[in-house]
């Protein structure tokens, strides 16, 4: 079993915990809220999170394929799910469907 794996005890199924990557800039009071709340989940094991900032090759990338209109940009699994301030209860819900949480 890889590091991505988590127990699934009621239903005896393994579950992948979610992948969140979070684009940064530089100097953005909301990538430190969005920062903050998500390294919370991931040492929870909650979330597996990847921090990228814009300025690197992976982080042009990101911006080019997803062209965020604010940051951060916040993916869910490889998919855009949210740019600017984060919503919880939008990320809490989200990750209930998907049975993470």
């Amino acid at each position: 079993m890889n590091g991505l794996q988590t127990s699934g005890a009621a239903t005896g199924q393994v579950a992948a915990r979610a992948r969140i990557t979070l684009l940064t800039s530089t100097a953005c009071h909301l990538c430190e809220d969005a920062h903050d709340e998500l390294a919370q989940r991931a040492a929870r094991g909650e979330v597996d999170l990847e921090v990228v900032h814009v300025d690197s090759d992976t982080g042009r990338h990101l911006l080019a394929a997803h062209r965020p209109t604010m940051f951060p940009l916040v993916l869910l699994d490889g998919q855009p799910f949210s740019s600017g301030r984060l919503s919880r209860g939008k990320l809490n819900k989200a990750l209930a469907k998907r049975g993470a949480r």
